[in-house]
């Protein structure tokens, strides 16, 4: 039996595709892309059950997108590499240009809340280098420590408004959190315009930031 090797490439990456047929699915490599994780943390951050959470995990460690450390009795998850966040990074561009739902929330609900224009990575970079600008990251404290944007400032979203005083009102403010659906920079900039701060939103999130190979602190 003679074996088509186009077709053997093709089923295994159907495996990926059936893996990221789920919401939850994506939503948890969302959360990984920030650092590594046990079952049940992962469950607390998305509302599912343990078990239903470790099936999920299954589903995306058997099409390769995810791996898996012992320590002790516990287990902890970590995306397989950076080209997983490319992956759901092309993922979210196919859609809004192809899927008319989404375009629609884009533009309906997230550009409602933010019409102007998201900093870009490089921007970012330079401004941040030459003082211009405040760098906001407004993810958890322990996905800041696992890694954050140099000379970022960490105020969880949660936090925001009664840590205000800590941000200079003289210097613009771009806040970023997981990634370009993350809310939680959305959020930050209403709130931080609201209060009379210039603010805008960096275009990506951390994962993205790594990626590129942008500077990276931890602790």
């Amino acid at each position: 039996m003679s074996i088509n090797p186009k077709r053997e490439i093709f089923a295994s990456l159907a495996k990926v595709g059936t893996a990221l047929s789920s919401s939850i699915r994506i939503e948890l490599l969302e959360l990984l892309a920030q650092r590594e994780r046990r079952v049940d943390q992962l469950a607390a951050l998305t509302g599912a059950t343990v078990a239903n959470t470790s099936q999920h995990l299954q589903k995306l460690r058997q099409a390769g997108l995810v791996s898996a450390r012992k320590e002790a009795q516990s287990v902890f998850y970590r995306l397989a590499g950076d080209e997983v966040v490319a992956l759901l990074s092309a993922l979210g561009r196919v859609g809004e240009a192809y899927v008319a739902e989404i375009d629609r929330i884009v533009r309906l609900y997230l550009a409602g809340v933010d019409a102007l224009e998201p900093v870009s990575a490089t921007q970012l970079l330079v401004r941040a280098r030459k003082g211009l600008v405040t760098v906001l990251d407004v993810r958890p404290a322990e996905e800041y420590a696992a890694g954050h944007v140099q000379g970022a400032v960490n105020i969880p979203i949660a936090e925001l408004e009664k840590r205000l005083k800590e941000l200079p009102r003289r210097k613009e403010v771009v806040a970023y959190c997981r990634g370009p659906y993350c809310l939680m920079s959305y959020n930050a900039v209403a709130l931080l315009r609201k209060k009379g701060l210039r603010s805008r939103r960096l275009q990506d999130g951390m994962p993205e930031w790594r990626m590129a190979g942008l500077p990276v602190e931890q602790g």
